[in-house]
Formats: C-alpha cells, sequence, structure tokens
C-alpha cells in the first residue's frame, strides 16, 4: 500500500491534467458537457485562470491570467511551453441560474463559490427551506465536477486517451497564435 505522501506527488498531476482537459472540452467538445448534466445551458471560463509549469527542471513557472475581456491565447501559449491548467474560474449556468466558483487542480477544492439567489426569507419557518436550498444548489456544482471527473478519468486509463484525445488537444494548443 502506498504512503499518502507518495502516492499524492505520483499523482498530483492528474488534477491540473483535468483541468487542462477541461478548457479544452469547454472550447471543442460543448456537446460532452450536456450528455453529462442534461440541465447545463452553458459552462465557461470566467476572469481568472493560472498555469504552472512545475516539471521544467530548472524552475517552476506560473502564468496567471485574470480580467472579464483577459485573451486566452496566452494561456494556449503556456500549454504550448509546457504548463498546465493549475487554477480556473468557472461560469455554470443552468435554466435562469448562474454559478461562479474557482476550481484548483492540485487539491479539486472549490473556493468563491457563488451560488444563485434564493428566496427571501420572511419567517423563522423559511430558514430552514433556504438552507436546504443553498445546500442543493452547492450540491449542483459538486455533483458537476464529480461527473466531469469521473468520464475524464475512465478517458484518461482508455485507450481513446492516447490514440485520440491527447492528439486532439495537441492540434487545439497548436492552433495557438504566437503572442
Amino acid at each position: 500500500m502506498l504512503d499518502i505522501a507518495v502516492a499524492y506527488r505520483r499523482y498530483q498531476f492528474i488534477g491540473d491534467e483535468f483541468l487542462t482537459w477541461l478548457w479544452f472540452v469547454i472550447e471543442q467538445d460543448a456537446p460532452l458537457l450536456r450528455r453529462l448534466d442534461n440541465e447545463l445551458a452553458s459552462l465557461e471560463i470566467g476572469n481568472r485562470m493560472v498555469f504552472e509549469n512545475r516539471y521544467r527542471k530548472d524552475s517552476g513557472e506560473t502564468v496567471t491570467i485574470k480580467g472579464d475581456e483577459a485573451n486566452m491565447d496566452e494561456g494556449l501559449l503556456a500549454l504550448k511551453k509546457g504548463a498546465m491548467v493549475a487554477e480556473v474560474n468557472l461560469v455554470y449556468r443552468a435554466g435562469d441560474h448562474e454559478w461562479r466558483f474557482n476550481l484548483k487542480g492540485e487539491s479539486l477544492n472549490f473556493s468563491s463559490l457563488k451560488v444563485p439567489e434564493t428566496g427571501k426569507i420572511e419567517t423563522s419557518d423559511d430558514i430552514e427551506g433556504a438552507v436546504i436550498e443553498k445546500v442543493y444548489l452547492c450540491e449542483k456544482i459538486t455533483n458537476l465536477i464529480n461527473a466531469l471527473f469521473a468520464h475524464f478519468i475512465k478517458l484518461r486509463v482508455s485507450n481513446e486517451w492516447s490514440a485520440q484525445t491527447v492528439p486532439s488537444i495537441r492540434k487545439w494548443i497548436g492552433s495557438a497564435s504566437d503572442v
């Protein structure tokens, strides 16, 4: 049995690889997202992405792209240089509702989760319903990421990963113009 620290170091790349794949899927294969979540209206990259190249021997490199009108070509250039997505801000829409949150690749932790507004609490009896609604809204994002990650892991261990997915991702990364 692997020591937890050894296993963590051995497989810590998988979260960054997942976020890199997720960006690729958002840009190139939106129908896959809808197959995994039938309520999904859209899943988009938000206003922040962090890229890390931890695997360079000379030094690690971090590139952060922020802003509502940020040019993601710089992110593709970072991928060209061997970096992977380490953190991403995502915007999920379903129906008339919108969720915004950050997702870290290293641990798949959520941060800055902003869920849609819930109904007003007018009486003390409304509190329980409001709490249940908030939990449901948070669980919706957890279920989405779990479904995406489960699909990614199944794909990652299949022959399709190296035969089709990796070449498609490389082609997408190669389509970036040098900034």
